[in-house]
């Protein structure tokens, strides 16, 4: 699916997405990343939802946000609790979905000039 944001003046946003890839300002990625509106892409070292650890999830924060969509994968899954301690404790914000509701939803808070990081596993 491939979709258009109305105004991404020098933003990241998500522009098309897949069962195995995400694009960002029209580049395809096939690993995991952090994305903010700033900040440069990076790969997220956090290969699959089940060997997910606290620390990864802890180095969304060096990125700043107000609040973090987890984006889990093809099905919706939740960490355990010991995984998002940092993040609470922070007083950060965190919504998880699947990675396609995720791409959605970090486009629209993004739109809205809201500081968030997407978290996406793939």
């Amino acid at each position: 699916m491939k979709f258009h944001p109305a105004n991404a003046a020098g933003q990241n946003v998500f522009t098309g997405y897949g069962d195995d890839y995400v694009s960002i300002n029209n580049e395809r990625y096939s690993h995991p990343v952090l994305v903010s509106p700033a900040h440069a892409v990076t790969r997220w070292h956090a290969e699959q939802f089940e060997t997910l650890t606290a620390a990864q999830l802890e180095a969304v924060l060096e990125l700043n946000p107000e609040i973090v969509i987890l984006g889990t994968g093809s099905t919706l899954r939740f960490p355990k609790p010991e995984l998002t301690r940092a993040i609470a404790h922070a007083r950060v914000g965190l919504e998880v979905m699947d990675t396609k509701a995720a791409c959605r939803t970090y486009n629209i808070l993004a739109a809205e000039g809201r500081q968030v990081v997407a978290a996406i596993l793939l």
